[in-house]
């Protein structure tokens, strides 16, 4: 079997280093230090100026859970709007209500404001009380897509659940396992669950140098030392991958 990979992105030299490695999808997304949020409109046209496979494009307007506020969700819904008019392939996105259910009504509407695209249901999904009716609805939606790592922190931990969720699936909704996947598990990952597709960052932290007081200046909330790490392209990660399973 010819599994499809999935790949994380966050700039265009990942992108183009994550096709020229084998990837055979994207997902563009910024802030992967904070599980990913929306990308901005400029660097969507970027990369999909620089490669020729499908560009999918995360919308998460925030952190934290996944029931948003109204003005939220509308932000989502212009987001949605942009990138397809921006040309991105697909969408990912995820809404749950306040008793951690999915949110049908919102997510027919984003999936309506997404048109033509491919849409994927991100891992809000791993957020829902109960996983089996929430796959239900989202065969109903028509949502042809959903990233999961069955409920657990890794796909790796969640393989026999991924398999319950591939098996009630029957072909009707392709379930992608993601989180932790990688070279080493991605092997297990696929033949204990059955998924035909995988998703992973192509991308590897290192350590930033700076000269003199530079660094003493932090940035952000969680001060200089979270300065001191950054996000580069990793084509290596899609080899390995590819070479573990055989392809």
């Amino acid at each position: 079997m010819n599994i499809l990979l999935e790949t994380v992105v966050d700039s265009v030299a990942a992108a183009m280093a994550a096709e020229e490695s084998g990837a055979d999808r994207l997902e563009l997304c910024s802030g992967l230090e904070l599980g990913g949020l929306t990308p901005g409109i400029g660097l969507l046209r970027a990369v999909l100026a620089h490669v020729r496979i499908p560009v999918y494009v995360l919308i998460r307007c925030r952190t934290g859970d996944f029931h948003y506020r109204p003005d939220e969700h509308a932000t989502h819904l212009a987001e949605v709007q942009a990138v397809r008019a921006a040309g991105a392939q697909g969408v990912v996105v995820g809404c749950l209500d306040e008793h951690g259910r999915l949110d049908k009504a919102r997510m027919a509407e984003l999936v309506s404001a997404a048109g033509p695209l491919s849409v994927t249901c991100h891992r809000a999904f791993d957020r829902v009380m109960d996983q089996a009716q929430a796959l239900e609805d989202l065969i109903v939606l028509g949502i042809p897509r959903v990233l999961t790592s069955g409920g657990h922190a890794s796909a790796y931990e969640g393989r026999f659940r991924l398999a319950e969720l591939v098996t009630q699936a029957a072909g009707r909704i392709v379930v992608l396992a993601g989180a932790g996947v990688n070279a080493e598990n991605a092997r297990t990952i696929q033949e204990a669950s059955g998924v035909a597709e995988l998703h992973f960052s192509a991308m590897k932290r290192v350590e930033v140098s700076l000269p003199g007081q530079a660094m003493q200046a932090g940035m952000g909330a969680y001060g200089a030392d979270a300065d001191r790490m950054q996000f580069v392209p990793d084509g290596g990660k899609v080899l390995a991958v590819r070479a573990a399973l055989g392809d």
